[in-house]
């Protein structure tokens, strides 16, 4: 990788580190009106920072192009561990209404750098094609967080990646790679968009398999005879939940409220991810999550009082905001939706096995399936999206939590439909300008996104 910087920092360089960041994301939220502790290094810098974008030059020059690039960085640790990393599933994010293809990723790294002097490396799949997945975990996995953008392509439709040099099946593989790497000290995920929705299908899959490998390939002998048909009956529950819970939607009239089946156990294409009954396009309103249990599924209710339980004992960023700052809007820009029956059922399955693991982790972790003990503990629904009055997305957002095993420390990652990088125009800095901090400081989303930045890398 030519021609990049050597010293973390574009404003200060070799003075950005995980303290200054992390102090700076801090002070960024901590109220709406303070100026910047930056306010002094603008003057020189910030036109650029403004103009550029990914190839440009400084501070949008760490472009991941092949394997060779992550070796290269792989030898600059100092780099990594005080840089975030982009992933960029598609090339835009959608068209927006005055007619540009959006680059949402460029406004992350433009805030991240504005904000914190924090510094950016974009891995853009849909360029590069797969890569080296060892290579790629080693960077993901000691960088400072990791952001999944979003994507034009759906999630449901696997041709809708063809024009693209990586797959649907090679995106998910690494998205569940991805999942599964949240250990002591990794870097946190914050997935956007696509990315949401990949994750979303991401944990369908990966309860599918470790469902498929307990029930056919694990071995009697490793645990005592009791603990091993507890696992295998929890297992052929989760099947015959996932197999029959039917995904609906709903569709108002001015009189009546009609649902409709979208999709009929997790083989459907469409069990995660569906069409929205109404594309989001714009600002919404954020408001906690509810649901009044009334489902033609019978296995919805045990779902959802599982998932009350959850929230009960994880009260975490995203709620705490709703309850706190009131009325937060945020700007939507998607047409699919994860469906909030495959993230409940989600929540559950992994509730299931991780209570099914404790007694017997010790042994799983000796074993050829000690990657059961890096799932996921839980999957919460945060938040919902409401505009004009009425409900939009049931699954706005998640919080994916992992419950240590010996430590009972919980660490997390997120998840949101909704793009806290974009402000209203749905443009690019680059193109429209890069707002005033104090624009910046109170607008709802980008403060959501800089929270969760700051909370997820100070756990």
């Amino acid at each position: 990788m030519r021609n990049i910087r050597l010293k973390p920092g574009f404003f200060r360089p070799d003075l950005s580190n995980f303290s200054s960041i992390q102090t700076l994301l801090g002070d960024f939220i901590n109220d709406r009106n303070s100026p910047s502790l930056l306010n002094e290094f603008y003057i020189q810098k910030v036109k650029s920072l403004s103009r550029n974008s990914w190839g440009d030059g400084a501070p949008f020059e760490k472009v991941v192009a092949s394997n060779e690039d992550l070796k290269d960085l792989l030898t600059k640790p100092h780099l990594i561990k005080n840089s975030i990393c982009i992933i960029e599933p598609a090339e835009h994010v959608g068209t927006n209404l005055a007619g540009e293809k959006v680059r949402a990723s460029s406004n992350i790294a433009c805030l991240c750098q504005y904000i914190s002097d924090c510094d950016s490396i974009l891995i853009p799949l849909w360029k590069t094609g797969k890569l080296d997945s060892s290579l790629l975990r080693d960077l993901l996995e000691n960088c400072l967080a990791v952001l999944i953008e979003g994507g034009h392509p759906s999630v449901k439709d696997p041709e809708s990646f063809s024009n693209l040099n990586i797959s649907l099946n090679d995106l998910l593989s690494f998205t569940e790679d991805l999942i599964l790497s949240r250990g002591l000290k990794t870097a946190p995920s914050i997935f956007i968009c696509l990315g949401h929705q990949l994750a979303a299908q991401a944990h369908i899959n990966l309860i599918k398999k470790i469902t498929n490998e307990i029930l056919n390939d694990l071995n009697p002998n490793i645990v005592s005879s009791i603990h091993y048909e507890n696992l295998k009956e929890k297992c052929r529950k989760i099947v015959s939940v996932g197999e029959n819970l039917t995904v609906y939607k709903e569709i108002h009239d001015f009189e009546n409220t009609n649902k409709f089946c979208v999709a009929k156990g997790w083989n459907d294409p469409s069990f995660a991810v569906a069409l929205n009954e109404i594309p989001e396009v714009g600002k919404v309103e954020l408001i906690h999550y509810e649901h009044s249990g009334l489902h033609p599924s019978k296995a919805f209710a045990e779902l959802l009082l599982h998932h009350e339980v959850t929230s009960e004992n994880d009260i975490g960023i995203v709620e705490q905001s709703i309850s706190f700052e009131k009325n937060l809007n945020i700007v939507m820009f998607h047409s699919d939706e994860v469906n909030e029956e495959a993230i409940l059922f989600a929540n559950w399955a992994y509730g299931e096995i991780h209570k099914a693991l404790i007694p017997i982790r010790k042994n799983i972790a000796v074993s050829p399936h000690s990657w059961f003990l890096k799932l996921p503990s839980s999957i919460e629904i945060v938040c919902s999206t409401m505009s004009e009055g009425t409900l939009c997305t049931q699954v706005s957002a998640t919080c994916i939590n992992y419950k240590d095993y010996e430590t009972q420390h919980i660490r997390r990652s997120f998840t949101f439909q909704f793009h806290p990088e974009l402000l209203d125009d749905l443009r690019e800095f680059k193109k429209s300008g890069l707002p005033s901090y104090d624009k910046l400081k109170n607008d709802d989303g980008v403060r959501m996104l800089i929270r969760v930045i700051y909370e997820s890398i100070t756990e």
